[in-house]
C-alpha cells in the first residue's frame, strides 16, 4: 500500500531536487529525519531549497492556531533573502535535530526529587544530549520562537552563504560583494535565481560560524504583497476555504470509524459491557475491549458513538467518586491545618525575613477560591491509524509527538522506529494535546481490525478525560506602613502538584491515577510560580500546600499565572483602596527595577483612558510578567441586568473595553503577535465569566461547551492592544494575554459595585 507523504498539509508547492541546509545539534550524532524527495541533497532538516525555486521550511511545532510555523518561515525568509511567495511549510516528524532544549531545561527538574531547586541552562551539554536522545520535540511553554530562532537563522544564513559563493564563482566576483534579495543572488546588475544555484551550491563548504545578517528578524522593512501583509500567515488560506486537513478529516481506503469510552475520573479497569443493545446499531462492525476502555467500530462515526453509548460500560475505580464539594473541602482543609505528617506547606519562594511580623502587626488578609478549568477545545481528540507489515502510521495532532509514538509502539510491542507520525494541526489545544491518551487504543484497533481506523472522542468523553487546570484555594496576607506601602506579603496556595503529576504522565507514561498517587503530597514550584509578584516588596513568602484531589490535572493556557495573578492582583487592588491610593500609580511605585512593566502601566493609562479607577468608575487595572513578557491591562466593566448582553446567564457582568500594553521583546510578526495577545485576552475573559467545572459521581458537571458560560460574539468587548517596540530578546506571546484580564475585570467590578470578588469564575458565588 502506498505511503501517504507527510508534505501536502501546509506546503504550497512540490519540492523537486534541491539544496538542504540545517543547523544541527553540537556535537552532531543523529541522522536527519527521512522523507526528502528523490534528488534532494540533505545537509540537515530545517531548510530546503528546491530546483523549482520553492523554499521549504520544516515546522516541528504542533500548529494549534498560534502561527508558529509562519514565524519560523519568516525568520528564514528574512535571513535568507527569499521571496515570501515561494515559501512553503512542511510538518516535521519528531527527530533529535528538532529537540526543544529550552523547554527541556525547564521541565527536567520535574523529574528530580521534590524540592529540587537547580535550574539547568538550555545550552548545558547534558540537557542537549538528554533532549536529543529522547526526541524531545514538544510544543509548549511559549518556546516556539525563543527556542528555535537561533537555529533557523543560522540555517538560513548558511544557505545564503553557499548560494552566494556559487553565484560569485560563476560571475568571477568576490563573494563579499554579493547578497540575496527576493529569491535572487545579486551582484550589481547581475542576479541569479536560487533555483539556478541550488544543486551547484551543495558542493560548497558549510561556513562556520554562520554569517548572520546584522538586521534581526522582525526589523526588516518589507512591503505588502498585493492586499496581503508582507508576511501573511501560511496556514490561513486553507482554514478560510475549508481545505485544511485535521486528524478527523483524514480519509483512507477501507477505513472504519471508532468511538471510545474510557470511564469517569478514577476509572482504572473495564469490568463489563452490555453487548446485546449495541448489536442492533446499523453499520456496527465490532466491539473491542482494552484494559481501561471499550470502543465500538462502525462504518460511520455516528453509528460507532451510538453503539458505544448502548454498551453501558462499567469501570472499576480507585477510591470513591469525588464531588466538587469534596474537592473544595480538601483544598480548604489544606490551608487551615497541617496534613497527617504535621506539615502545613512548603516554602517555594522567599525574600527578606520570612513571615516577618505577621503575628503581631496590623495587616489585611483575604481568601480566594479558584474553580477547575477545562480546556474546551473546539476539536475533540482524534487519531487515524493504519497498521501493516508490523509498521504503524498515525495521523494525530500532538504537542509531544515523540510521546505519542512511544505510547503507540509500546501498545503494539513494536519498536518506536516502526511508528510513523504524520503531524496534523489541532483545532485548539491550550496544552490539551500534551496528553496523548488516544494513540494506544487507536493503534490496537488498527492492528486487531487489520484496516485503517479513525478513533474520535465525543464531547462528553473529551470532557470526562480532560486533565483540567487545577482548582485551588489561596490565602493572602500583607503588612503595610502608614502610607499603604507593602512591607511584607504572604501568598499560600493549596492545589495539587500539577506540573509534577503531568510530568509523570508525559515522561513515564503513568496512568493518571498512578501519577496522582506518585506525586501526592509533593511540593511543586510551578504550581505557585504565578504568584511571584513583580513588585519590589521587602519581605515576600510564597507557599505551596499540596492537595490530593483524585482528579487528573495538567497544563492550561497561562498555567499557574492564570490563577496566581488573579489572586495577587486583586489583593493588591484591595490594599490600594484600603490606603486610598490610586491603583495604577500604586503599582508603578512598587516595581523597582522592572522598568519594562512600569512602562506598560504608564502607557496603558492613555490607551485605556484611565480615570483613576476610583469608586463608581467601572475601571480596573492589573499587570504581570510571565515567560519573559510583560503586560498591563485596563478593563471597563459593569454589572449586567438579566437579559442584557453579557447578562447573568453568561457571567452577570458586561465588559465594555479591554486595553492592553505588552512588552514581549522584539516582535517578529506583528499581526500574529496581535492575534496571540487578543486571543489570550478573550481566553482570560472566558476564565472570568465561566470556563469552569465541578464533578458529580466522577463525571464533570460541564459536559458540553454550552455548559461553560463561554463568551459569545456579543460578549466580546472592544479590545485595544499596543505592542511596545523593543530590541530585547523575543518572549512568548501565547500565554501573556491571559492572566491579567480576570483581575482587571474583578477590580473594575469592585469599582463599579463596591464588591470584592475573590473567586473564579467571578460570579460563581453570586454577586
Amino acid at each position: 500500500m502506498a505511503m501517504i507523504t507527510r508534505r501536502g498539509l501546509l506546503i504550497t508547492a512540490a519540492a523537486g531536487a534541491g539544496l538542504t541546509v540545517a543547523w544541527a545539534l553540537w556535537p552532531r550524532r543523529y541522522d536527519d529525519p527521512p522523507g526528502f524527495a528523490e534528488g534532494e541533497a540533505a545537509f540537515g532538516a530545517f531548510l530546503r531549497i528546491a530546483t523549482n525555486g520553492t523554499v521549504i521550511v520544516a515546522n516541528p511545532h504542533c500548529e494549534m492556531g498560534q502561527g508558529a510555523g509562519t514565524v519560523l518561515a519568516q525568520i528564514v525568509a528574512e535571513e535568507l533573502g527569499a521571496d515570501w511567495r515561494t515559501i512553503a511549510l512542511e510538518p516535521a516528524p519528531p527527530a533529535p535535530v528538532f529537540a526543544n532544549n529550552r523547554l527541556a531545561s525547564e521541565w527536567v527538574p520535574l523529574l528530580m526529587p521534590a524540592g529540587w531547586t537547580l535550574q539547568p541552562d538550555e545550552n548545558d551539554i547534558l540537557i542537549r544530549r538528554w533532549a536529543a536522545m529522547r526526541d524531545f520535540v514538544v510544543t509548549a511553554g511559549d518556546t516556539e520562537v525563543t527556542a528555535y530562532e537561533p537555529g533557523y537563522r543560522a540555517a538560513a544564513a548558511t544557505a545564503r552563504a553557499m548560494l552566494c559563493q556559487a553565484a560569485a564563482d560563476r560571475w568571477g566576483a568576490a563573494v563579499e560583494e554579493t547578497d540575496t534579495r527576493d529569491g535572487f543572488v545579486v551582484w550589481g546588475n547581475e542576479k541569479l535565481r536560487f533555483a539556478e544555484l541550488a544543486e551547484e551550491a551543495v558542493g560548497y563548504p558549510v561556513p562556520s560560524p554562520a554569517p548572520l545578517r546584522t538586521t534581526l528578524p522582525g526589523n526588516v522593512r518589507a512591503e505588502p504583497i498585493g492586499d496581503a501583509p508582507p508576511f501573511a500567515r501560511l496556514d490561513l488560506p486553507a482554514k478560510v476555504d475549508g481545505s485544511a486537513t485535521f486528524a478527523g478529516d483524514v480519509r483512507l481506503p477501507d477505513m472504519v470509524y471508532a468511538a471510545i469510552r474510557q470511564g469517569p475520573v478514577g476509572a482504572v479497569r473495564l469490568e463489563s459491557v452490555s453487548r446485546k443493545p449495541a448489536d442492533g446499531v446499523t453499520g456496527l462492525i465490532d466491539v473491542v475491549q482494552g484494559e481501561g476502555w471499550v470502543a465500538a467500530v462502525a462504518t460511520s462515526w455516528w453509528g460507532a458513538d451510538k453503539a458505544v453509548r448502548l454498551l453501558r460500560p462499567r469501570f472499576a475505580h480507585i477510591g470513591g467518586r469525588l464531588s466538587g464539594d469534596q474537592i473544595a473541602e480538601r483544598l480548604d482543609k489544606a490551608l487551615d491545618g497541617p496534613d497527617k505528617g504535621g506539615r502545613t506547606g512548603y516554602r517555594m519562594f522567599a525574600r527578606g525575613e520570612e513571615d516577618s511580623g505577621f503575628a503581631s502587626a496590623k495587616g489585611l488578609a483575604a481568601r480566594y477560591s479558584i474553580a477547575a478549568a477545562p480546556h474546551a477545545t473546539l476539536e475533540t481528540g482524534a487519531v487515524t491509524a493504519r497498521f501493516a507489515d508490523n509498521r504503524l502510521e498515525l495521523w494525530v495532532a500532538s504537542q509531544a509527538p515523540q510521546v505519542a509514538r512511544r505510547r503507540a509502539a509500546d501498545a503494539l510491542g513494536i519498536p518506536a522506529a516502526n511508528v510513523q507520525i504524520y503531524p496534523m494541526p489541532a483545532g485548539g489545544s491550550f496544552d490539551r494535546r500534551l496528553d496523548d491518551d488516544l494513540v494506544a487504543p487507536a493503534a490496537i484497533l488498527a492492528r486487531d481490525l487489520r484496516r485503517p481506523v479513525q478513533l474520535m472522542r465525543s464531547r462528553l468523553e473529551e470532557s470526562a478525560r480532560d486533565p483540567v487546570r487545577t482548582p485551588a484555594a489561596a490565602r493572602v496576607a500583607a503588612l503595610t506602613d502608614t502610607e499603604a506601602n507593602i512591607r511584607a506579603l504572604s501568598v499560600k496556595i493549596a492545589c495539587p502538584p500539577s506540573a509534577r503529576e503531568f510530568a509523570q504522565r508525559l515522561f513515564d507514561d503513568a496512568h493518571p491515577t498512578d501519577a496522582i498517587e506518585t506525586t501526592s503530597g509533593e511540593a511543586d514550584r510551578m504550581a505557585v510560580a504565578g504568584a511571584m509578584v513583580p513588585y519590589d516588596i521587602p519581605h515576600l513568602a510564597i507557599d505551596h500546600y499540596p492537595v490530593r484531589i483524585d482528579v487528573p490535572t495538567g497544563r492550561w493556557r497561562g498555567n499557574a499565572a492564570s490563577y496566581g495573578v488573579f489572586v495577587t492582583e486583586t489583593f493588591i487592588d484591595e490594599l490600594a483602596a484600603r490606603g486610598r491610593r490610586e491603583p495604577l500609580s500604586y503599582r508603578v511605585q512598587m516595581l523597582g527595577q522592572n522598568i519594562r512593566l512600569a512602562n506598560c502601566l504608564t502607557r496603558v493609562a492613555g490607551l485605556g483612558e484611565w480615570d483613576g479607577g476610583m469608586d463608581n468608575s467601572g475601571q480596573g487595572v492589573a499587570c504581570c510578567s510571565w515567560n519573559g513578557a510583560h503586560i498591563a491591562v485596563i478593563a471597563s466593566a459593569s454589572r449586567a441586568s438579566d437579559g442584557a448582553d453579557g447578562g447573568t446567564g453568561r457571567g452577570g457582568f458586561r465588559v465594555e473595553r479591554l486595553s492592553a500594553v505588552v512588552d514581549a521583546g522584539r516582535i517578529i510578526n506583528h499581526d500574529i503577535a496581535l492575534q496571540q495577545i487578543e486571543g489570550g485576552m478573550i481566553f482570560g475573559l472566558a476564565m472570568a465569566m465561566g470556563c469552569a467545572t465541578g464533578w458529580t459521581d466522577g463525571y464533570p458537571d460541564a459536559r458540553a461547551l454550552n455548559d461553560l458560560s463561554l463568551p459569545l460574539l456579543a460578549d466580546i468587548p472592544e479590545i485595544r492592544v499596543d505592542l511596545i517596540e523593543s530590541q530585547e530578546p523575543p518572549a512568548g506571546l501565547g500565554e501573556i494575554g491571559v492572566p491579567a484580564v480576570a483581575p482587571a475585570i474583578a477590580n473594575a467590578l469592585a469599582s463599579a459595585t463596591g464588591l470584592r470578588l475573590r473567586q473564579l469564575p467571578l460570579l460563581s458565588g453570586g454577586l
